[in-house]
């Protein structure tokens, strides 16, 4: 079976410099960007039901700047002010900059690592007399605590925002031959939208061991799992099976 329209379900790429543009105009194939799930932030009254007290706390790491953006927001709807004093753990120096958004950045204590939580491994332990704050979403990587339960530093993580299903009930599932997922609420939101849908012979393709597993649990036969040792993107990995497709005709 060939393939002649993909599914991806994330949202059109702002430029038109994406690799799956050029993949849509090399196979000459349809390819829609749907986003699946969308971000939605808790309510400070939710917050307070949680009992954590953010004055408690005398660093926060943050892991994206979408936790800056809800751990603030929350912060001005309980009316809490952070104190000048409150030290901020960056996984990667954008983060780390986006701070400014908020505080006077030249101002406060502030260290960043190049790209994961494990970067922050040393300065973190440096700083082990710390009580730490970790905003994140309801959906999370286990590698977090994980991490810092070996190094053994004082932390709570808190929920600031969640990952929800979209609205696909315009979607017409049938008009594609294949779909694309990132993410383990990816599939969730599918089959939230849609509770009977039928994979048949549509492919799939899952980004990441975790949404392959999720993928698995709704009996989902997994036709292209990325990343792999030849082919660490997804674009790559699309490329080759759609070609491969085409010989089989």
């Amino acid at each position: 079976m060939k393939v002649k329209s993909l599914l991806i379900s994330q949202p059109k790429p702002a430029t038109k410099k994406s690799p799956y543009f050029d993949l849509a105009e090399k196979h000459r194939i349809k390819i829609d960007f749907y986003q699946f799930i969308r971000v939605e932030g808790i309510s400070g009254k939710e917050f307070r039901a949680n009992r954590i007290n953010i004055n408690d706390f005398s660093a926060i790491i943050f892991t994206s700047r979408t936790a800056i953006d809800h751990f603030f927001r929350v912060c001005e709807e309980v009316r809490v002010r952070i104190s000048d004093l409150m030290k901020y753990f960056c996984t990667s120096e954008s983060i780390a900059v986006y701070l400014q958004k908020y505080i006077v950045y030249r101002k406060r204590k502030i260290f960043y690592g190049t790209k994961h939580i494990r970067d922050l491994v040393e300065v973190l332990v440096k700083h082990k007399g710390e009580k730490y704050l970790v905003p994140v979403s309801d959906i999370h990587k286990d590698e977090i605590p994980d991490i810092l339960n070996t190094i053994g530093i004082d932390y709570t993580i808190a929920t600031f925002y969640r990952t929800v299903s979209t609205d696909l009930s315009h979607l017409d599932t049938e008009a594609y031959d294949m779909f694309v997922f990132y993410s383990p609420a990816g599939i969730e939101s599918l089959y939230h939208n849609f509770p009977d849908f039928k994979q048949g012979n549509k492919f799939i393709s899952t980004f990441g061991a975790k949404t392959a597993k999720a993928a698995k649990a709704h009996k989902l036969r997994i036709d292209l799992q990325v990343p792999s040792p030849e082919f660490p993107s997804m674009t790559m990995a699309l490329d080759d099976f759609i070609t491969r497709m085409e010989k089989k005709g």
